[in-house]
């Protein structure tokens, strides 16, 4: 990762005591084909988005994301990540990374006794995680949130 270059992620806490909640209407009751009307008696109880997307609170973060680096995964610059520290990363999953001082959201893929952070971006070459340098998995991505307008 380059240094002297503006940091692609932003960090924040999570906020637990909100008393904000959602209204919810269960997947059932949505539907893409004729368009029903939703009435109270189609809403659920509405609900706490911290208590559905957050399962370990002292070590989730929100991280927005600045860049193009992930696109092919379905990340946008702009797009809030769900991050939960506590997670073990396999190769399925999306993970912050700090690499050498820089943090970054990456893939990363172990192959032949080496370590790669994969981009989601076909521009960009996959990044080698040399055995002397100073890495860190810093959490693994649980939730993507994109603004869609």
């Amino acid at each position: 990762m380059e240094k002297n270059k503006k940091p692609e992620l932003e960090f924040y806490a999570v906020e637990m005591n909100s008393t904000e909640r959602v209204n919810i209407i269960e997947a059932g009751d949505v539907h893409a084909g004729f368009p029903l009307p939703v009435m109270d008696a189609y809403m659920n109880q509405p609900i706490d988005l911290n208590k559905v997307l957050v399962d370990h609170p002292a070590t989730t973060f929100i991280v927005r994301v600045k860049g193009d680096s992930m696109i092919d995964e379905g990340i946008d610059s702009g797009d809030l990540l769900i991050v939960d520290r506590s997670l073990y990363p396999s190769e399925r999953n999306l993970t912050i990374c700090m690499l050498n001082g820089d943090f970054a959201v990456k893939r990363i893929v172990q192959r032949g006794g080496r370590v790669l952070l994969k981009s989601g971006n076909r521009k960009y070459p996959p990044i080698e995680v040399p055995a002397e340098s100073d890495f860190t998995v810093w959490g693994v991505v649980t939730w993507v949130i994109k603004k869609k307008n």
